[in-house]
């Protein structure tokens, strides 16, 4: 049993890492390489852009976004009761961007709510969900639209997300980042697109069918994660999510290690919220293809326990039994180092298409994709007691942890 578990711990992430890999690959050259979609009509589209103490970066946020070369567009900020003079800034924009309404809150109820209002404000059939600390590039909703215009399918398409990229490369622990994002959630996303399902949007980037949205009953306002939650529900009904890797957005990612954690943390618990409020897709036909997806997210936090085990294990012989004991873990963890360094090298000959300055500045990070199924475990670990907690009430938000530029 034991053997079972050591090798279960190494060969998960070299498996995984050589999917994404294959996923990566068969996704370039059945899409990328084709180029974007045509830009059939252009449709109203809304930018909803919720705050919550953001005076500092929302007006940097709306000019960004006032710059884009789409023809049909207005952006509505929405403040969720915010403790600082967010709403004060925004006001005083107002004059100035012809394109920028304002829904101002007083009490905080969570990003959830805010977009929930932000839609019923809104006037477009087609929802863009941007951060208040992030901006698109001037023609991500020229590639964003066409998905939903397409006249050959696009009427199936409930969601776009595009990709976004890390604009503050200062620090050791923004790299890291900028390689994570780079090298594993950009492969993962094109991996599940090749499966054909895309089970997370990023909240960060993602345009919305209105239709689709009201057709599942909106966001999830008691989840930590509304982003995934929507995603989960958008494909349970049979709604089409799709990654569209030329529609980049900048993005403020954080800079502490405090800053970090918490928002991985979130993540994690949102992750297994998912587990326990969609269960039921195991065990029907019409979600055959999200029961692999459930499965594999189950098997990674069984993976993090068998880790936990495996390095308690490890410890003790090396204590009772000397060095030698841990020699055949040491030759599995360069092979598995040798995986991640082949998957972060062709996951950023993909991505450096966007990003000019990728590879520069992410060789530094060259040993992340292997430290990061390790910091992974960490984090499921001590997001699991969530899994067993109920939430009863509105999911709110805490001042963010912002990097610097």
């Amino acid at each position: 049993m034991l053997h079972v578990i050591e090798e279960f711990v190494f060969w998960y992430p070299a498996l995984m890492s050589v999917a994404w890999v294959v996923g990566g690959i068969l996704f370039y050259f059945g899409n990328e390489r084709r180029g974007p979609l045509p830009l059939y009509e252009t449709p109203m589209v809304s930018i909803l852009v919720p705050c919550y103490n953001e005076a500092e970066t929302i007006a940097h946020t709306v000019m960004e976004l006032s710059k884009l070369k789409y023809p049909n567009y207005e952006i509505i900020a929405i403040n969720d009761g915010s403790s600082d003079n967010t709403s004060e800034v925004i006001q005083s924009l107002l004059p100035k961007y012809r394109r920028l309404r304002f829904v101002d809150l007083k009490e905080n109820n969570g990003k959830a709510n805010a977009l929930y209002l932000g839609l019923i404000a809104a006037k477009g059939e087609i929802l863009m969900g941007v951060d208040s600390d992030s901006y698109l590039m001037p023609d991500a909703l020229n590639y964003i639209v066409p998905h939903f215009t397409n006249p050959y399918n696009g009427e199936r398409v409930g969601a776009v997300t595009g990709n976004p990229r890390v604009r503050n490369r200062s620090s050791l622990l923004a790299k890291l980042q900028l390689c994570e994002y780079a090298s594993i959630v950009s492969l993962i996303k094109r991996t599940q697109r090749v499966w054909g399902k895309v089970m997370t949007v990023s909240g960060v980037v993602v345009a919305f069918r209105k239709r689709a949205l009201l057709d599942c009953n909106l966001w999830d306002r008691d989840m930590i994660t509304e982003d995934i939650g929507v995603t989960w529900k958008l494909e349970k009904n049979f709604w089409d999510v799709r990654y569209e890797p030329n529609a980049l957005c900048m993005m403020l990612v954080p800079e502490t290690v405090k800053g970090l954690f918490k928002q991985r943390k979130r993540w994690s618990q949102g992750g297994m919220e998912i587990l326990r409020r969609h269960y039921d897709v195991v065990g029907h036909w019409k979600t055959r293809r999200m029961i692999l997806v459930y499965l594999e997210q189950i098997t990674s936090i069984v993976w993090a326990i068998c880790w936990l085990f495996t390095l308690i294990l490890l410890i003790l012989g090396w204590i009772f039994f000397g060095k030698w004991y841990a020699l055949p873990y040491i030759w599995k963890s360069l092979f598995l180092s040798v995986v991640c360094m082949i998957q972060f090298l062709i996951a950023m000959i993909l991505d450096s298409k966007y990003d000019k300055n990728l590879l520069r500045n992410g060789i530094v990070a060259i040993w992340y994709p292997f430290l990061y199924w390790y910091i992974n475990a960490i984090i499921v670990i001590c997001a699991l007691p969530s899994m067993f907690r109920k939430r009863k009430k509105k999911a709110v938000w805490d001042s963010p942890d912002r990097g610097l530029e």
